[in-house]
């Protein structure tokens, strides 16, 4: 096993092999619903992290899934991070986990069956600290290995978080430091040091789960999580649904230490050239350290966080109480530029 390292077999690390958002779109557009059901509280009408249904007695059930190839060498840390992805959708609509059923690919023929139970080990292990079990599954032998996680979970009605329902003036905040995919690539190119590659994976195995505390928050205007797109690309999700734009402090948005070194070494991942493609266009002029950073494929990422204005100390509070890391990063403002196609601007 430890002669294997897992990322050699990956083409697109962690969440960095998800589609881009345009062709995404392109996929997306003009697919209407056959049944429309009024049940259906969140479907693809937005871009939503989870769809949600209506049970009928004030709650609703929260569903997800969420795959992808290699984000680490280790498969034990594999699995661990790909189900901690994969429940974040859940929290991020501001509801709790309660099953999941795992999803595994694997190159039978390239990599040993037993290195393939150490990833489900790990899973089993991260949905435990969810306080869920992973309750069956499906698995295919394909050429390059994939895991990961479709989840069910509920949430009182008046607690779901969307990602379009922001509103002007309100802070955003971040719960997790950016730079995972250079981090990624480096490992891939045997630049990672242990210390940052240890930094890498305890933000990647940190479960999002205060997002279920945020839910019961009126002061959380909205919320997502951050993932392949990017930050760039998720803000422009909020941003684009709430018809507002976004001003952000490039210099307080929490990097990992050590990034520009990498950058350096040109450790910069596919996904971020897919990600500016698809949506720079829709960002105020970037340096180019703005946007590898910006437009870096984040692999089980944080919270984005909309708050109130004047309510910032409500969520400082219980990050605090829970010892969340969290930093404030910008605020949105009303949307007055549409003829620029601006939605996020960089201070």
């Amino acid at each position: 096993m430890d002669e294997i390292k897992l990322t050699q077999f990956s083409p697109g690390s962690g969440c960095g092999c998800k589609i881009s958002p345009k062709d995404l779109e392109e996929i997306l557009n003009n697919i209407d619903p056959i049944i429309f059901d009024n049940r259906l509280l969140v479907g693809n009408s937005t871009k939503d992290d989870a769809a949600v249904f209506d049970l009928g007695n004030g709650t609703a059930i929260i569903s997800t899934t969420d795959f992808f190839t290699p984000i680490v060498d280790d498969a034990f840390d594999f699995g661990y991070i790909a189900a901690i992805n994969a429940l974040s959708d859940i929290y991020a609509m501001g509801g709790t986990p309660i099953l999941a059923i795992a999803i595994l690919g694997w190159p039978l023929s390239k990599i040993p069956a037993n290195i393939a139970k150490e990833v489900i080990k790990g899973a089993t292990e991260a949905c435990a600290k969810a306080g869920i079990t992973i309750s069956g599954g499906h698995s295919i032998d394909i050429p390059v290995p994939v895991f990961g996680l479709a989840v069910n979970g509920v949430v009182n009605i008046p607690n779901i978080k969307q990602n379009c329902t922001a509103k002007p003036n309100c802070s955003l905040f971040i719960t997790k430091r950016l730079g995972i995919g250079i981090l990624s690539t480096a490992q891939k190119k045997n630049l990672l040091t242990d210390s940052d590659l240890n930094s890498a994976i305890n933000s990647m195995k940190t479960l999002n789960n205060i997002g279920a505390e945020f839910g019961k928050m009126d002061s959380v205007k909205s919320m997502t999580d951050v993932t392949g797109f990017g930050l760039g690309g998720h803000l422009i999700e909020m941003c684009e649904g709430s018809n507002v734009n976004a001003e952000i402090d490039f210099n307080s948005l929490p990097i990992f230490e050590g990034i520009k070194k990498y950058i350096d070494n040109n450790t910069i991942p596919g996904g971020t050239t897919r990600n500016f493609n698809s949506y720079g266009n829709k960002i105020s002029t970037l340096t180019e350290l703005q946007k590898l950073i910006i437009c870096d494929p984040q692999t089980s990422g944080g919270l984005l966080i909309a708050v109130e204005e004047g309510k910032e100390n409500e969520i400082l509070e219980l990050a605090t109480s829970n010892n969340l890391f969290i930093k404030q990063i910008g605020k949105t403002v009303e949307r007055k530029t549409k003829e620029s196609g601006h939605f996020i601007f960089i201070k």
